[in-house]
């Protein structure tokens, strides 16, 4: 059974549907891009996949052994957040915040897994900055860090690249596609570059309040809407 599998779901906000007709399914290994206009579901999807959101109607189940508290969560971040005051190896340690239950302390091994993965994002000399004082895509990569802090398998990232210059937006999603392809973390990610997404994603999800493609990126490159859409991000830029 796949990790995450959407059967006729949908999901509502009194009682209006924000996004409807969604039947597809995400495997171990795999890299989703979710693309589609502002307003198209996509943030309410994201609410869905972590459980925050109950469906209006259909089902969304988990299998193959991933449990809700596995899925590791790179959020939208608000000036409010940017401005954390913590040090950067204290973000990286909350995301083992999901796994403690009820033990009020960090273990020696959760201090060990924050480590590892600072250094594995190439961010380990930061660890004693403040956080709110590091460049954006400084503090994207500690933010994934923390992500991979809270599993080894599925991490959901809405729109990572928000904020970025082109250079650092290229730069993360190679890092992201590396996370994907030598850690086999299954990756999830919100996106408005269509470009870049299909570069690097196995497979693309549009929505348009409702399902209007799931498949293998290059079948999504080749269909109607994807050579509408990606054309229409091309001309945007």
């Amino acid at each position: 059974m796949a990790f995450i599998t959407c059967q006729d779901a949908a999901f509502a906000y009194e009682g209006n549907a924000a996004v409807s007709g969604l039947n597809f399914a995400v495997s171990r290994g795999d890299y989703l891009c979710v693309v589609g206009e502002n307003g198209s579901g996509k943030s309410t999807l994201v609410k869905g996949l972590l459980g925050l959101k109950a469906p209006h109607a259909g089902r969304v189940l988990t299998g193959d052994g991933l449990r809700p508290n596995e899925i590791g969560y790179l959020p939208q971040q608000t000036a409010a957040q940017k401005d954390f005051p913590s040090s950067v190896y204290e973000v990286a340690l909350s995301g083992r915040l999901a796994s403690r239950g009820i033990l009020p302390f960090y273990s020696r091994r959760d201090r060990a897994i924050a480590s590892e993965n600072l250094e594995r994002l190439g961010v380990s000399e930061l660890r004693g900055r403040c956080y709110r004082e590091l460049s954006g895509g400084q503090q994207q990569r500690v933010l994934l860090a923390r992500a991979l802090c809270a599993t080894k398998k599925l991490i959901l990232l809405d729109e990572p690249a928000a904020g970025l210059d082109p250079v650092m937006t290229q730069e993360l999603y190679r890092l992201i596609s590396r996370i994907n392809r030598e850690m086999g973390v299954t990756v999830i990610m919100v996106s408005h570059d269509i470009r870049s997404a299909a570069m690097h994603a196995s497979h693309i999800l549009h929505l348009k309040n409702r399902q209007e493609f799931f498949g293998s990126a290059a079948d999504y490159l080749a269909s109607e809407i994807g050579r509408a859409f990606a054309g229409g991000s091309e001309q945007r830029k």
